[in-house]
């Protein structure tokens, strides 16, 4: 336990937390959950808001024994709720085995980014809660719970992007496939206007796809194609991407910054989990200095939002360190920004500066409003919750399902309680 205050890694919001704990075995973990009368679970803390706060305890499962147990005949691996996926893969990819996407950095735990549909890119990659078959967790009363997607339905569909209301989610079973290998290949200078006229062409040249931007002009600085091959297979990628043209050395999406802190480029196969990721676990992924924010729109209004955005280049750009476009495919998961529908990601990095940006986000969210926009759950936003609230169709399913695992709320915060209630 430790009474010294916390930051998030970006450090732009300090955790109020009166006592944290960092309990060593499940037992110590239930005890303490029976005790607390109000308590939420940190990860890796990546999360730019509130989310993950308690003003009361806060628990780190870190201390606990890294679970990571393959089942070859299922298929699948179950693995402690605080393992990164950095670490993760790698003990997978030595056994022959994959999942199916990954974010764009590696250094974020599974229960974290799956509790907040945290995603890759990819028109037929889901984002990476959907990788997941079962999950256990210690709920109000202490006791261990197993939810399963075979056998508990919606109850596990609605639990799966639970965004830590339920209880502390304390091992998670992945869905897993043969390992596959990925080449990475750079384009620069994409015309908006060629986006626009060659969306689904553009986004759907690969395995997965990544544009990047300063929003300082029409165009995307970057396209990031990620391509899966075979051992073996000869490919020579195209001089240009409508109007792109081939990188001719290694980039980082940052302008100006060091490609040593990004997973190998051009063209040179190798394992998926070092070419899906952007970035390299041993290297401070993006810049270190920001705040992120990010809307998903439906893949049908993704190109009239990206003229919306277009349209505030103005605005952006002086408080803009990159934007970032990606695909997503759709989902069951109720809480999901991609529930029931394919979604585009429109992100954003901005400067380390909260009083310009948060001026700025009201500006951007009316212009995407017409659009169905639905934020992040883990990065910063100041949608009004009577907005963001019928954005989510399986919302009130939601709240029946908290109030039948946690009734006295001893895992709501401030948070769940502005944005869900």
């Amino acid at each position: 336990m430790t009474d010294t205050p916390l930051t998030n890694w970006a450090g732009n919001y300090t955790y109020r937390a009166a006592r944290w704990h960092r309990p060593d075995n499940l037992a110590e973990l239930r005890a303490l959950v029976r005790g607390c009368r109000k308590l939420r679970a940190a990860g890796t803390r990546h999360s730019f808001n509130a989310l993950p706060d308690s003003t009361e305890d806060l628990v780190s499962l870190e201390r606990m024994a890294p679970l990571m147990a393959i089942d070859r005949e299922r298929q699948e691996v179950t693995v402690g709720a605080a393992v990164r996926y950095g670490e993760l893969v790698r003990a997978l990819y030595a056994a022959g085995y994959a999942l199916p996407n990954l974010a764009s950095l590696p250094h974020i735990s599974v229960a974290g980014a799956c509790a907040t549909a945290t995603h890759g890119s990819g028109d037929h990659n889901g984002n990476l809660a959907t990788a997941v078959t079962a999950l256990e967790l210690v709920t109000a009363d202490g006791e261990v719970v197993r939810l399963a997607r075979a056998a508990d339905g919606e109850t596990f569909l609605g639990a799966v992007v639970g965004l830590g209301g339920l209880g502390v989610v304390t091992q998670l079973t992945l869905a897993l496939e043969p390992a596959f290998d990925v080449r990475q290949d750079l384009y620069e200078g994409l015309a908006l206007d060629q986006l626009e006229d060659h969306f689904d062409a553009v986004l759907g040249s690969a395995y997965s796809v990544s544009l990047f931007s300063d929003w300082r002009a029409a165009r995307f600085n970057q396209v990031w194609v990620k391509r899966r091959v075979s051992a073996g297979e000869a490919y020579t990628p195209p001089p240009t991407l409508f109007g792109a043209t081939l990188a001719t050395g290694p980039l980082h999406p940052l302008p100006g910054a060091s490609p040593i802190n990004c997973t190998e480029q051009m063209g040179a196969p190798g394992p998926w989990h070092e070419r899906l990721p952007h970035f390299r676990l041993e290297f401070t992924p993006s810049s270190g200095e920001e705040l992120q924010t990010e809307y998903l729109v439906p893949r049908r209004h993704a190109v009239a939002a990206l003229g919306a955005l277009a349209g505030l280049r103005a605005q952006i750009a002086p408080l803009l360190q990159v934007a970032e476009i990606r695909t997503v495919a759709a989902d069951l998961l109720w809480l999901s920004p991609c529930y029931g529908q394919a979604g585009v990601g429109l992100h954003f990095t901005w400067l380390k500066d909260w009083p310009a940006v948060s001026r700025l986000l009201p500006v951007i969210e009316a212009a995407l409003a017409p659009f169905e926009a639905r934020p992040h759950w883990g990065k910063l936003f100041t949608l009004p919750p009577e907005r963001l609230q019928p954005l989510y169709a399986r919302l009130p399913d939601f709240r029946r399902l908290l109030a039948q695992f946690d009734p006295a709320g001893k895992f709501r915060n401030d948070f769940l309680d502005t944005y869900l209630f």
